[in-house]
């Protein structure tokens, strides 16, 4: 009984809304021959941005840059002295003298460490940057003539 109240009421609407179209939605076609093959009007298209210019240059795997470096200085005489997180987290390192209260303030280098750099004579590289310090990972060799690699905690120092 349901069921043929339900049809009877859905044929009356679709028989009125046959009625009610103006002439001019009748006599119009499409041009769209596969819908699938549409744009999808709610997506936004796709921008691409233009490329920021860095002051590192790569060339044949080389990197030229004109910021100063950590490369021929040992392990034990960097001291860092903070940490920059966010996105591209930094970490802000100085080099420790041996007469370290004797040197004027302008003799002080900073340096900025990124993630992946290579710092020392065994080129460690910096593996991460946390809030405490940094994590940098060397590959020696041990007693054996087998490659290791040693994991070092440097930890951000207040002076």
């Amino acid at each position: 009984m349901r069921l043929v109240l339900f049809l009877s009421i859905l044929m009356s609407t679709v028989v009125a809304a046959e009625k009610k179209l103006p002439e001019f939605f009748k006599r119009t076609k499409t041009n769209i021959t596969n819908p699938f093959e549409m744009r999808d009007p709610f997506k936004r298209k796709a921008v691409k941005l233009k490329s920021t210019s860095t002051k590192d240059y790569k060339l044949d795997k080389t990197i030229f840059s004109n910021l100063p470096t950590l490369d021929g200085v040992p392990l034990d005489q960097i001291k860092i002295t903070g940490v920059i997180l966010g996105d591209e987290r930094r970490a802000i390192a100085k080099i420790a003298s041996e007469q370290e209260g004797a040197g004027a303030a302008g003799d002080i280098q900073t340096y900025i460490i990124k993630e992946g750099m290579k710092l020392g004579f065994n080129q460690a590289e910096v593996k991460a940057i946390l809030p405490g310090g940094i994590v940098l990972v060397e590959k020696i060799k041990n007693v054996y003539d087998q490659e290791e690699y040693i994991e070092t905690i440097m930890p951000v120092t207040v002076e």
